[in-house]
C-alpha cells in the first residue's frame, strides 16, 4: 500500500534532518518554529550553506598535540576568542571559550599574583596553525587551548628559568588544576613559557576542574589573586604527585 505524506509533515523531516546535520565540528540550529508552522525548506538550505562555508573558512579538520582541533581564525565564528583577563591589566588574549578559558585564565592569574607580574603583551595565545610545530606542544596555541607567560623571558629549548620558590608555586598552580594543565618545561624539549589543556576534548576532568575554579571565584578567601602557603605539607605533596606523574 503507497503511503502519502503531507507536505506539512513532508517539510517537518526536512527540517529535522537538517537540525541535526553536524557539518565540521559544528552542529547547525535554526530559529524555533512557532507551533504548527510549516519549517521553510529554503531557509533551512541556506541556513546549512552558511554552516559550511563558515567551517571550511574556520576549521583545519586537524588536532593539535592534545587533540583539540586547531582553527585558521580567532574572532570569526569558530571556537576561539579574544577573551579578557578580569582583575589583571592585560589586553584580551585569544583562546577556546568556555571550560578551556576558565582554567587557562585561573593559569594566568595565579602566575600574576604568586609569580611575576605580568604586563600586556606577556601572555600570547592563540596563533595560526602555519606558525606552529605539528606534533610538538606548542601547536595546542593553534586549537585555543594553550597559552604562552613572558615567551620572552623563557626561550624555547632552554631550562631553569624559574627561581627554586617560583617553581615550587607553578607547581601548586599545577596542582590546583588537578592534572588538567601541563607545563612545558616539563617536556622532553622545554618550553617554559608554554602552559597546556592536556586531556582531550570531552575529557570530564576539565569540566569538573573549570566546575571548581568557578566557585572559587564565588567564595571569599579562595581562588587566584588569595595568596596561598605552597610550602605547606598538604599543598607540596599534591603538587610533588603530579609532577612526578607529569615529567
Amino acid at each position: 500500500m503507497t503511503s502519502h505524506i503531507s507536505r506539512r509533515a513532508a517539510l517537518s523531516r526536512v527540517a529535522s534532518i537538517a537540525v541535526g546535520i553536524t557539518v565540521g565540528s559544528h552542529v547547525l540550529s535554526l530559529p524555533a518554529q512557532a507551533a504548527g508552522e510549516d519549517p521553510n525548506p529554503d531557509r533551512v538550505r541556506q541556513e546549512i550553506r552558511k554552516a559550511q562555508e563558515r567551517n571550511k573558512r574556520v576549521l583545519t579538520g586537524i588536532p593539535s598535540k592534545n587533540g583539540w582541533e586547531m582553527e585558521k581564525t580567532a574572532d570569526d565564528h569558530g571556537h576561539i576568542y579574544t577573551r579578557p583577563l578580569p582583575g589583571l591589566p592585560l589586553d584580551g588574549v585569544r583562546m577556546r571559550m568556555g571550560e578551556v578559558e576558565t582554567v587557562l585564565i585561573h593559569v594566568v592569574s595565579r602566575f600574576h599574583y604568586e609569580i611575576n607580574a605580568l604586563r600586556t603583551g606577556e601572555v600570547v595565545g592563540w596563533r595560526s596553525p602555519g606558525s606552529v610545530r605539528k606534533g610538538l606542544a606548542e601547536s595546542n596555541l593553534a586549537s585555543g587551548t594553550a597559552v604562552r607567560i613572558r615567551p620572552g623571558f623563557y626561550p624555547s629549548g632552554v631550562r631553569g628559568g624559574f627561581y627554586p620558590l617560583e617553581e615550587l608555586t607553578l607547581r601548586d598552580i599545577l596542582a590546583d588544576c588537578e592534572g588538567v594543565v601541563r607545563w612545558g618545561g616539563d617536556d622532553r624539549v622545554p618550553d617554559e613559557s608554554l602552559f597546556s589543556i592536556d586531556v582531550p576534548p570531552g575529557d570530564k576532568r576539565l569540566t569538573e576542574v573549570a566546575a571548581k575554579i568557578r566557585g572559587w571565584t564565588h567564595t571569599p578567601g579562595q581562588g587566584s589573586g588569595v595568596i596561598v602557603d605552597t610550602r605547606s605539607p598538604e599543598r607540596r605533596k599534591a603538587a610533588e604527585r603530579l609532577a612526578a606523574r607529569q615529567t
